[in-house]
């Protein structure tokens, strides 16, 4: 199986800046795509960047990151990292690292895989 483990959370105030990882270990043979993705409370799960592993490094934000947020990734790793500036309150949320597309060595999983979720708050 795969597992994800995310860091980099805490608490800052807003103007701040964090940068998040996210580091997917296992039976691990290709990554088509890894994402984050926030849930404040109340509110549904949603997408705030995501990138692609093996299809060429694309990137896709949501409209309420854009400029502030950037991702990255380390394919070696496995890992993926989301610079976040210019941090607002409304950007508090615990944040889930997603992979997608996961292949081992005998074929895909057939299923997106998720960390647990790093805590991220932002005082104003």
């Amino acid at each position: 199986q795969v597992q994800l483990v995310e860091s980099g959370g805490g608490l800052v105030q807003a103007g701040g800046s964090l940068r998040l990882s996210c580091a997917a270990s296992g039976s691990i043979f290709s990554i088509n795509t890894m994402g984050w993705y926030r849930q404040a409370p109340g509110n549904q799960r949603e997408l705030v960047a995501s990138i692609g592993i093996t299809s060429g490094g694309f990137t896709n934000y949501a409209d309420s990151v854009k400029g502030r947020f950037t991702i990255s990734r380390d394919n070696f790793k496995n890992a993926v990292y989301l610079q976040m500036n210019s941090l607002k309150p409304e950007d508090t949320a615990v944040y889930y690292c997603k992979a997608g597309g996961v292949a081992s060595a005998f074929g895909f999983y057939g299923k997106d895989f998720w960390g647990k979720g790093t805590l991220v708050t932002v005082s104003s």
